[in-house]
């Protein structure tokens, strides 16, 4: 007798169809109460996978394949992922450390996610070197760093192009880098620029894939690909690689000798204040839209106002003439890529989503606990929108109040 496991289309297609009469005897499920009524329930069976993410068992197939489910105390576990270490590192892939608010940027977490693969693929033992100016506001686990140099101070806040090349030609000095990746982008792209001008080498910039023996990159109209050999200093576009979500990483601090920065020639005067509402949708990185289930549309914008979030719309609510239609946001109208997404009364239609794909974090304040945009956010409210608003906005007036009273 052969061994082999041997699978039943016919069966399979019975507990795909749930209209069948075998369908309930199959899934182990009691087909009729103790009354004899047929009994059937209309809630969604949530399972969670083994990274912990809560996923909709539409086809009820977790009990035919002998999965059961988590207990509510393994639900509240976090997944513990192993460590991945570099011991003594005979080389160095430096990546400068892009942030926003404290925190990295998708655009770097894909760079990170690029040099750990250049790292893993050479035989002598690699470490990726993170290089980050100012402080942190969340840990770098599992961003994929394996050394961390992290520099404070007054020489290197703001806007200071000068010191952060001679922080990075000190780092070039004493640990000779085989690469620097650099996002291409904001002020990091001028970064990778000025070091390689220092190192007096030629940059490959808008790097998209990095391959055995050249690269990918495309060219200034960006409808092209340019290939070329690899460049000691090369700047990737977003989504050159996944995110590192495998391991976690050491992020061990590395401490150089460095020399206090010159003096810069540049003058830092803050950033200017901007209007939210003339910030472009594409640009905007804290969005607060709004769909069918908003009514009261004056506290809409002024929750928007106070919060200080750039005003976004569902398709409905532009064709009601609510909002313009340069605020709607999806596949049909501007696809965003907000660090904060709030949907109020937005159902969640297979274009918006699409829309929202690149936002970081989605929050849903919906009567609906079953719709679509709460199964796609990261945290949801259920209840009436014209309450959770009025308490939010209530939670930031006394905030704000207290930060004045502290203040004097």
């Amino acid at each position: 007798m052969s061994d082999l496991i041997r699978r039943d289309p016919r069966l399979e297609w019975i507990m795909r169809n749930r209209l069948h009469p075998r369908h309930g005897e199959l899934s182990n499920q009691p087909t009729r109460g103790p009354t004899g009524l047929l009994r059937k329930n209309p809630r969604p069976q949530w399972q969670y996978g083994p990274s912990g993410l809560r996923r909709l068992d539409r086809l009820n197939m977790s009990s035919a394949a002998g999965v059961t489910q988590l207990s509510s105390k393994k639900r509240s576990e976090q997944v513990v992922l192993p460590l991945h270490q570099v011991v003594e590192p005979q080389a160095y892939i430096a990546v400068w450390l892009q942030t926003s608010g404290g925190r990295l940027t998708s655009h770097c977490k894909d760079v990170l996610g690029q040099a750990q693969q250049l790292a893993v693929a050479r035989e002598q033992s690699t470490a990726v070197l993170g290089v980050l100016c100012g402080e942190l506001k969340e840990s770098l686990e599992g961003a994929g760093v394996d050394r961390l140099l992290q520099v404070q101070g007054e020489q290197y806040e703001g806007y200071q192009p000068e010191a952060w090349s001679q922080l990075c030609a000190q780092v070039e000095d004493s640990l000779n880098p085989l690469y620097w990746l650099f996002p291409d982008s904001g002020e990091a792209a001028e970064l990778g620029r000025r070091l390689s001008v220092a190192l007096g080498v030629r940059p490959a910039t808008s790097v998209w894939k990095l391959e055995a023996d050249k690269l990918l990159a495309r060219n200034g109209a960006g409808n092209q690909d340019i290939s070329r050999p690899w460049s000691r200093v090369m700047l990737l576009l977003e989504e050159c690689a996944l995110p590192c979500a495998e391991y976690r990483y050491e992020a061990s601090p590395v401490q150089l000798e460095l020399s206090a920065p010159c003096r810069s020639r540049l003058q830092d005067l803050g950033q200017i204040a901007v209007d939210p509402a003339e910030i472009p949708l594409a640009e905007a990185e804290f969005i607060l839209s709004a769909g069918n289930g908003v009514h009261d549309w004056p506290q809409f914008h002024q929750a928007a106002a106070l919060l200080g979030a750039s005003e976004g719309a569902s398709r409905v609510a532009v064709d009601d003439g609510h909002m313009p239609r340069n605020r709607q946001v999806g596949a049909t109208g501007t696809w965003v890529s907000a660090r904060v997404y709030i949907a109020v009364g937005i159902s969640g239609a297979v274009q918006h989503l699409q829309g929202i794909g690149k936002c970081e974090k989605v929050v849903a304040i919906n009567q609906d606990a079953d719709c679509d945009m709460v199964k796609r956010a990261s945290l949801t409210t259920i209840g009436d929108s014209s309450e959770i608003l009025a308490a939010l906005m209530a939670l930031v007036e006394a905030k704000s109040a207290q930060e004045v009273s502290d203040a004097a």
